[in-house]
């Protein structure tokens, strides 16, 4: 997992691997979520690299939703594949994610808001 983090949009830019399993989910959520306990207010999580993702990869976003809520900021989604964007479709989840094609749209909206 890949992150950079951009002042400017109090956000950090999240890479995920080729696969989003449940084996790793704990970890992964752990280590996301202490970055907004830390203070960044809104992740931008590009799935670009993301071959597969199961439920528990959806759980995980999820936890970043409440969260970033909680803080006053957003997750954003950039560049799903099309079998992890119909995944985010068949769960609904597109009614609280927005969805972007690059990281640019997505840093933008998130600088807007």
């Amino acid at each position: 997992m890949q992150q950079k983090h951009i002042a400017d949009a109090n956000a950090l830019v999240i890479r995920l691997p080729s696969e989003v399993l449940m084996s790793q989910t704990p970890t992964y959520r752990e280590a996301l979520l202490r970055h907004m306990d830390d203070g960044v207010e809104n992740m931008i999580v590009d799935l670009s690299s993301v071959r597969y993702m199961d439920s528990s990869g959806l759980s995980i976003l999820v936890s970043l939703h409440k969260k970033a809520r909680e803080n006053g900021g957003r997750v954003v989604l950039v560049s799903p594949n099309d079998g992890v964007r119909a995944l985010i479709e068949l769960t609904n989840l597109t009614h609280i994610f927005d969805i972007y094609a690059d990281e640019k749209s997505a840093m933008e909206q998130c600088v807007a808001h």
